[in-house]
């Protein structure tokens, strides 16, 4: 998709007519114009210079977005920046000076008596001179609505503008008759119809009206500038400088410079300036601002580091991997600008309204002017009911409706790392009735643990994990890899074999002292020594648990077992859980077979497991799950690309691969399954937001039109131009302040009940929030969690010593004093236990 910037549009008939324009334009497939950032997205294969041209015909101004400039994240806030406020407080201050003058000389003097100048004392034209010098003085202030109103009509596309100009101008111009009128009238004597013709003046509705649209403007754009507050957020962390390491000399260059493969150097304290990878040092580092993950994450050697974090502690030598538009923060920026660029489908029918909206108030208008007339009303009160109905009227609140809706929910998900990449798809998510897991790296960890040590009767779990260790230092398998992590976890360095052999879909052997060491399946081990049935019951149960039993022996005398697991995320029972509260169904997709994974399966809590499942067969599985509903697909690898395409929202965790995050609609940059019913929370707020701005917008205009038409004069109600102004510029005003309250929406809510049974004595909730007194840092958090996390029916737990909180999801019950005595025994308080 190719962005424009777009310069001239006012209100949605505006964005429409440029929509309208662009789509006539040979190759272009797709056009969506955003009134909220000025923005053009455009598909297709016509030459930017065609559809350039094509805008300014239609009478405005376009440019590719970044030609000519560079397309820096500086660049980008600077194009977001409110250029329009500082420029509407100074027409506003100056529009208020005049016409308090003019009042004065109005309503002040007329109505209420207030003093003139003697030299005024029945002289009613030079009152009038006057009215009409400082009314024309606000007219010339605020000419940008006539020369946009009027340019428009021109071209036979009114916009609101054109509704203000038309307003003011008619009240103007009638008034500027009234007064050679009573020139007339004074020549001749006739002082009573000078006194008529002296409530004839609409001066002061003409300049107030366009006072009153200006503070509606001032209002919405100052509104409209906190709706692109995330993404302005975003570019400020954008690093402006990077030290560059040189002939072993640290420079200090613009991170602009920074080429692939440079080496950069950051210091306690500094920004990471672009993604890269770390080569000397460790350190811990502040993801929030791109994942909204609040506690650091150590860094290594080996391990990538993105622009815009934080560096905390220690001091880190990195290689640049991704520079300039090609980061990880740049990317987000794209994304959420992506969002704001294109519209909804719900944002068709507005568009479609806002389209013929103002050629029909103009009609209206001019109809209800002529039938005030018929029916024998004065000139002055047809003209002011005309103008009541032109400047109450506002297309503005219908176009604006969607747009900062959806500007608003994009950011929200943003700042708390789950990225819409558009705005159909932040549409969508709200409409699933169906969510399809993958198995391996989004319901588990992805990474093989092991989970249990079973020595034999003899055997201690230290002498079981050296022959284990000893075995697999040399294997490749990924389940040997498990067993070494667990070895090095606890400081344990193996032992050097010789001859070493390693039989694929069996096991391993090998020499260590003259001793022969044996390691591998069940199946195995029982063909090498003697298995009793006790551990093969063992075995049994921990392959129906979906785990891996590896067997161990030593000259033909069997150790013991270790088994190992993908172990499931702390995270996916709950998430899961609050889904199907949610009332989606959720069905788990793998290629694992059918015992692993409906063990998988009950540990998630999903409503249904799909196993067996090859990458072709996940996308003909989300083919099927379509007839029940609207599908998501959630998942991470290269062979769940087909099926993120297919479904009608892809999720993809963020730290998976990079064909399935392009190939999904939606970006969870924490990796956490827990994001995806926040996604989904965060569309249908944002769809309910979007349908309140309309109920409104079109509420509005259905009883604001023929309030000022005059269609309710017979029950007493009638109403002034100068009100109807006011009117709508609150309007717009209302809609955009609406959707700021998106802002407070709760993305995470209240967990899922437990389904199991509790027993005497305790209590049973998937969840609980201990108040916890007296932790100070993280090294306090990681104390608790660790305590809480050693009970057996504790799953995990998220720790703040900041907000004072440990929440805890469970397994199974738990004794309230239990949990209590975990953490009073690391000397914290426990004042409460909140279910």
């Amino acid at each position: 998709m190719e962005q424009y910037n777009v310069t001239g549009m006012s209100c949605a008939a505006c964005s429409a007519r440029v929509e309208k324009a662009v789509c006539k334009v040979p190759g272009v497939t797709a056009c969506s114009v955003s009134l909220l950032t000025n923005s053009m997205g455009v598909e297709g294969t016509a030459a930017p210079e065609t559809i350039v041209a094509a805008v300014q015909a239609a009478g405005y101004g376009a440019s590719v977005k970044g030609a000519g400039q560079s397309a820096s994240p500086a660049a980008r806030e600077e194009a977001l920046a409110d250029h329009e406020t500082p420029r509407l407080k100074r027409r506003l201050a100056s529009s208020v000076v005049f016409l308090l003058a003019l009042m004065y000389f109005s309503m002040g003097h007329m109505m209420w008596g207030w003093p003139l100048p003697r030299w005024f004392d029945g002289n009613h034209v030079a009152m009038g001179l006057v009215q009409l010098l400082l009314a024309g003085i606000i007219l010339v202030i605020n000419q940008r609505f006539f020369i946009s109103g009027y340019q428009s009509l021109w071209r036979r596309a009114p916009n609101m503008d054109t509704l203000v100009a038309l307003g003011s101008t008619a009240a103007f111009v009638w008034s500027v008759a009234a007064l050679f009128l009573m020139t007339d009238a004074q020549l001749h004597g006739n002082m009573d119809r000078v006194m008529e013709l002296m409530d004839e003046f609409y001066f002061e509705s003409a300049a107030m009206i366009l006072t009153l649209i200006t503070v509606g403007k001032l209002l919405e754009a100052r509104s409209k500038g906190k709706t692109t507050d995330a993404l302005k957020g975003l570019m400020r962390l954008a690093p402006k400088t990077a030290v560059l390491l040189r002939a072993g000399q640290e420079v200090t260059v613009p991170v602009e410079q920074v080429k692939a493969g440079d080496l950069f150097v950051v210091k306690p304290g500094e920004s990471i300036p672009v993604d890269g990878v770390v080569e000397e040092g460790a350190s811990a580092v502040n993801e929030s601002a791109l994942t909204g993950e609040s506690i650091p994450a150590d860094k290594a050697p080996g391990d990538q580091v993105s622009a815009a974090t934080i560096n905390q502690s220690g001091y880190l030598r990195c290689r640049a991997l991704r520079v300039g538009e090609d980061t990880t923060l740049s990317q987000i920026i794209q994304m959420v600008g992506n969002a704001a660029a294109t519209k909804a489908p719900i944002a068709k029918l507005a568009d479609k309204v806002a389209g013929v909206f103002v050629p029909t108030v103009i009609t209206i208008a001019v109809i209800t002017t002529a039938v005030w007339l018929f029916l024998g009303q004065s000139f002055s009160f047809a003209l002011a009911r005309g103008i009541s109905v032109l400047v109450i009227s506002c297309p503005c609140a219908l176009g604006l409706a969607t747009p900062v809706a959806i500007m608003v929910g994009s950011g929200l998900g943003a700042r708390n790392g789950i990225l819409f990449k558009t705005a159909v798809s932040l549409e969508q998510a709200g409409k699933i009735k169906v969510v399809a897991l993958d198995k391996t790296g989004t319901i588990t960890s992805g990474q093989p643990q092991v989970t249990d040590l079973l020595p034999a009767p003899g055997v201690t779990e230290e002498a079981l994990m050296d022959v284990a260790l000893a075995l697999e230092a040399r294997s490749e398998h990924p389940l040997a890899r498990a067993i070494l992590e667990k070895g090095r976890a606890e400081g344990r360095t193996p032992a050097e074999t010789e001859d070493f052999t390693a039989l694929p879909g069996n096991g391993l052997t090998a020499k260590l002292g003259g001793q022969t060491l044996v390691g591998g399946s069940l199946r195995f081990l029982s063909e090498q020594t003697t298995v009793s049935d006790q551990t093969r019951q063992q075995a049994d149960t921990l392959a129906q648990a979906g785990k891996t039993p590896l067997l161990f022996a030593r000259d033909g005398a069997l150790l013991g077992m270790i088994a190992v697991a993908d172990t499931i995320k702390p995270d996916s029972p709950r998430a899961v859980a609050q889904l199907r509260e949610m009332g989606i169904q959720v069905v788990m997709l793998t290629g694992d077979n059918e015992r692993t994974a409906q063990a998988i399966g009950a540990q998630a809590g999903v409503d249904e497991v799909i196993a067996g499942v090859l990458p072709g067969g996940k996308e003909e599985t989300i083919r099927k799950l379509q007839q029940r509903g609207p599908v998501a697909m959630v998942g991470d690898g290269v062979n769940d690309a087909p099926a993120l395409t297919r479904a009608d929202v892809g999720i993809a965790i963020g730290a998976g691969a990079d064909v399935a995050i392009d190939a999904a609609d939606v970006v969870l940059m924490k990796s956490t399954l827990a994001d995806v019913p926040a996604a989904i929370r965060l569309s249908r707020s944002t769809l309910r937001n979007i349908r309140e701005n309309l109920f409104w917008a079109f509420l509005y205009n259905v009883i604001g039109i023929p309030l000022a038409a005059g269609v309710f004069v017979p029950l007493g109600l009638t109403l002034n131009p100068m009100f109807g102004a006011a009117a709508m510029s609150l309007s717009s005003f209302c809609v955009v302040s609406n959707a700021l309250r998106l802002n407070f929406c709760r993305l995470y809510g209240r967990e899922a009940p437990a389904q199991q049974p509790a027993r005497d004595g305790e209590k049973d909730d998937r969840t609980c929030t201990l108040r916890i007194k007296g932790m100070m840092c993280e090294h306090c958090e990681n104390r608790v969690r660790t305590a809480l996390e050693a009970l057996p029916q504790i799953t995990s737990a998220q720790v703040s010593h900041k907000a004072g909180t440990a929440v805890i999801t469970l397994n199974a019950p738990v004794d309230d004093q239990a949990v209590k005595r975990a953490v009073e025994d690391q000397g914290y308080q426990v004042k409460n236990v909140k279910r």
